[in-house]
């Protein structure tokens, strides 16, 4: 199964060149000119990565394309391709997960790229390993919580049972009472 990747540049002669290394590299590549094309491919296509410049249309537009690839149910990894390359916190930021800088060399971005699909498939993977995780733990927590609530509901009956039964007061007063109902006696 080949691996399919969405990329998204206004510059054609970049998308056009991307496009061919990739195809030849292995990948099914869609392309889009603009990040309202991008997006809409996004609901209608999966994808395993998602390329996007950052500057197109308008200053926004791979941003706006970082965030429908995020909303994106399949989850794929994403990748901010751009010439004016910007500090890790901004582009991390912006929800990418990578950041490629153009121009560069085909070997370069073929081993980045490789690199990024195998880290995103194991996070994914971990992802989904650990919800499960996190459901058991959740659930055990529940049954641990509910089962001390019943002993100690059980042991509060218990012992307002055995108060009542034994109680010192209740047996003095139970006793003066039958004192008095004794015929007979003298009382002092």
């Amino acid at each position: 199964m080949k691996r399919r990747i969405l990329l998204v540049d206004d510059e054609v002669a970049v998308l056009l060149t991307l496009k061919a290394v990739l195809e030849i590299s292995g990948f099914e590549v869609d392309t889009a000119a603009s990040a309202k094309e991008g997006r809409s491919k996004l609901h209608t296509h999966e994808y395993q990565m998602v390329i996007t410049d950052m500057r197109m249309e308008s200053e926004a537009s791979g941003l706006e394309v970082i965030e429908a690839a995020r909303a994106a149910a399949y989850r794929p990894a994403i990748a901010l391709l751009t010439a004016f390359p910007a500090a890790d916190e901004d582009w991390q930021e912006m929800g990418a997960d990578k950041m490629l800088v153009k121009p560069m060399h085909t070997r370069v971005l073929l081993e980045q790229l490789e690199k990024l699909l195998i880290s995103h498939e194991s996070k994914l993977a971990k992802g989904a390993s650990g919800q499960k995780a996190a459901a058991k733990k959740t659930s055990a927590k529940k049954a641990v919580a509910k089962a001390p609530a019943k002993k100690i509901a059980a042991k509060k009956v218990v012992v307002k049972k055995a108060t009542v039964k034994k109680s010192p007061a209740k047996k003095v007063a139970a006793k003066k009472t039958a004192a008095k109902k004794m015929p007979g006696k003298k009382r002092s």
